[in-house]
């Protein structure tokens, strides 16, 4: 902790010397209210995000906001054009530095970036505002943000993996939409839908300290622990799916050239949006937080046909598909002079707000499958080209995919994926071989996690 908020610190000092030169039953938020006068003041409440208005409808969704809660107003602080979660981060990071007004901050990695959050005095606990309002959290919400028994965020928005398909290039490759599959078929089709034009898949990680999931994809698509350490907080990286995913990922670039070469990804900063989108590959790993661009954007719009298939297991299994669930966190920041009026609003927005939204899936609870099911179709038919989507393959993905089991968050989660991804790097870029590579990793893990102990 003490590191951190020196880092935090040496950030600020640094900063000032540059600047010198819907139907459901609603949710109770906010605690009680009565004989508070300040809480019946107009106040005005910054959110910092990364989601731009295609990706989360922020006009609609503040407006209904503001109807229910007349005297809030926020003040969305969109952080990246193209909803760049990386480059928002480090906007955020600078702002919180520079005393810069934040009140509710939106972070997209729950298992990295949340616990660096906390762990450098940025995020204010929620627990008081929890217990006021008797909140189960286990039954409320699909995703578990506690840290150290305490809470620091509600979670917004579901993102379950899957994959992208470019229903055109299947067809013309003679290969079916994969309703069930295992990684060596997937392997498979990428070498079939590779032409002298493209690749036939992309992998968007990692890259900007992020995206680690691309190093460990077999261990996220089973029925086991998929993070790096278990829940008793011990090193998973002995699980021989480690291994196997890094081989995997070796093989398909160097070996079956199917895959767009990391040196490439990371030379010049490519995005999965534009690889996808302009067809320079045919299948992305990616997950339900792209549901509403599927029917093309201003940005992208769809002159092909797209589909979605379950992520690949490690096993042929057709009745479920493991795979990683991530999502929004919405977390008050410790500086907000609104705290009351912050805490109203990311509840408000884990809740009724993600229904208002309608964009995605969402991590409350009490949505029921029916509700879901309804919320994605009418995603696709606004889109500006429902027909190019294949909604039943998208439907039946959402419906078979089950969440791999979680390890144990850390404040040190971002120290870990940093160690892992230097030695992935020597690996994918010829600087060493595998044994060495799952040696090395596995012992800067470890040190870590003594170090913390």
């Amino acid at each position: 902790m003490k590191k951190f908020f020196l880092l935090f610190v040496s950030l600020g000092l640094v900063l000032g010397i540059l600047s010198a030169c819907g139907g459901k039953e609603k949710a109770t938020t906010g605690g009680s209210v009565e004989g508070d006068k300040k809480s019946e003041e107009q106040v005005t409440i910054k959110l910092h995000t990364h989601g731009t208005e295609s990706g989360y409808a922020w006009k609609k969704t503040i407006e209904a906001f503001e109807k229910e809660y007349e005297n809030i107003k926020v003040d969305v602080v969109q952080l990246s054009e193209k909803q760049d979660s990386r480059e928002a981060l480090q906007k955020i990071d600078l702002a919180a530095a520079s005393g810069e007004q934040m009140d509710v901050i939106m972070l997209t990695n729950y298992v990295v970036d949340y616990p660096a959050r906390v762990n450098m005095g940025m995020l204010e606990p929620l627990d008081k505002f929890i217990e006021e309002e008797g909140i189960n959290m286990e039954e409320e919400y699909k995703l578990d943000l506690k840290i150290e028994d305490s809470y620091y965020g509600l979670p917004g928005k579901l993102n379950t993996w899957y994959v992208l398909l470019n229903k055109d290039h299947l067809d013309a490759a003679g290969l079916e939409v994969p309703k069930s599959w295992t990684w060596d078929e997937f392997m498979e089709y990428a070498k079939a839908l590779t032409t002298e034009d493209r690749y036939g898949t992309y992998f968007h990680g990692p890259q900007g300290g992020s995206w680690q999931q691309y190093i460990t994809l077999k261990q996220i698509t089973q029925d086991g622990v998929a993070d790096y350490l278990k829940a008793d907080g011990t090193s998973n990286l002995d699980d021989p799916l480690f291994k196997e995913s890094l081989a995997m990922r070796i093989k398909m670039e160097k070996e079956d050239k199917s895959v767009v070469p990391y040196s490439s990804v990371i030379s010049q900063k490519m995005n999965y949006r534009d690889q996808f989108f302009t067809q320079a590959t045919s299948m992305v790993v990616t997950g339900s937080w792209m549901n509403a661009e599927l029917g093309g954007s201003d940005r992208f719009p769809v002159d092909f046909n797209i589909a979605v298939a379950p992520m690949p297991q490690n096993t042929k299994n057709e009745n479920v598909a493991y795979t990683e669930n991530t999502g929004d966190v919405v977390a008050i920041a410790a500086n907000s002079e609104h705290k009351e009026a912050a805490w109203k609003f990311i509840r408000w927005f884990s809740t009724d707000g993600q229904i208002a939204q309608g964009l995605n899936t969402p991590a409350w609870a009490k949505v029921s499958d029916e509700e879901l099911s309804t919320l994605v179709e009418n995603v696709i038919n606004n889109s500006a080209s429902p027909e190019k989507v294949d909604i039943d393959s998208l439907l039946h993905t959402i419906k078979v995919s089950a969440s791999a089991k979680k390890g144990k968050p850390v404040p040190y989660s971002n120290e870990i994926t940093q160690a892992i991804i230097v030695e992935f790097e020597k690996l994918i870029l010829d600087k060493q071989d595998l044994d060495t590579t799952v040696e090395n990793t596995q012992k800067a893990v470890q040190e870590l996690i003594d170090k913390n102990k």
